[in-house]
């Protein structure tokens, strides 16, 4: 972008020629199955991650390694036996200085050419052992967005009496949101919404049986929380609570 402009500054190109190759800049596109949103990052401060679930791993090793060109690669659900299947196909990535880093709960798979410089904190709670997964996947985005993270795991209302205190730590670190990962009945979010003064993202899970089965009960409860101050993201969806709980870092931090 900057040497479009400097092109532009220099009068070696037109302004309408200037803002065709800007355009262009700002997709690549990959045969007929990709076109990747390369200014994505400069627009929302978030560059685009790439989901696993509906890519043959011919197509997800070509998206990943041309993301690489441009540094950093967040891959999402990714099942342990794909990663497992293409991981020799990225092994050449190493030799170019990448880290290459995958987290088997989380199911991700990080590609990065340097460590980022975290500011501002976020905490992430888990009403169960088995939301983990969903907490990490969001820990893993948050960490990877600039922040740095404070976990307190398995502390839901069927033992509330273990929570008071990771609340009490986790505000002592002066986290700027706190993200709570909760599936069965999907309580934790308004119990922690009503003991603290900073916005909680909850996330509902896939956890459950009977009526909770598939995420849809915990969701519910967190929509109709009487507790004020939570914004709700859809089932499983820890990527996107880091996105919101990054956004609310950063906003705090320009304040």
């Amino acid at each position: 972008m900057k040497k479009v402009l400097q092109e532009l500054i220099n009068g070696n190109v037109s302004v309408e020629e200037a803002e065709k190759m800007l355009k262009t800049m700002q997709i690549a596109e990959l045969e007929d199955f990709a076109k990747l949103d390369t200014a994505r990052d400069i627009r929302t401060g978030f560059p685009e991650a790439i989901f696993a679930e509906g890519k043959n791993d011919q197509e997800l090793v070509k998206i990943i390694r041309n993301c690489a060109n441009r540094g950093r690669v967040l891959v999402t659900r990714l099942k342990e036996d794909r990663y497992i299947n293409i991981k020799e196909k990225l092994e050449s990535l190493r030799d170019e200085g990448f880290k290459v880093e995958y987290n088997t709960k989380a199911r991700v798979l990080l590609i990065k050419d340097q460590e980022i410089e975290r500011q501002g904190k976020i905490g992430i709670i888990t009403a169960g052992t088995s939301d983990i997964p969903v907490a990490e996947e969001a820990r893993i985005v948050a960490e990877e967005a600039g922040c740095e993270v404070i976990t307190a795991y398995d502390v839901g209302v069927a033992g509330i009496h273990r929570l008071f205190s990771q609340i009490r730590r986790i505000l002592e670190e002066e986290v700027k949101a706190i993200i709570v990962v909760a599936g069965m009945e999907g309580a934790l979010p308004s119990v922690v919404a009503g003991l603290v003064d900073i916005p909680v993202i909850g996330v509902p899970t896939s956890v459950g049986y009977g009526v909770g089965t598939g995420g849809f009960t915990a969701l519910n409860a967190m929509l109709q929380s009487c507790a004020p101050g939570i914004a709700v993201v859809n089932i499983d969806n820890g990527f996107g609570a880091a996105v919101f709980a990054v956004t609310v870092v950063k906003q705090t931090e320009k304040d």
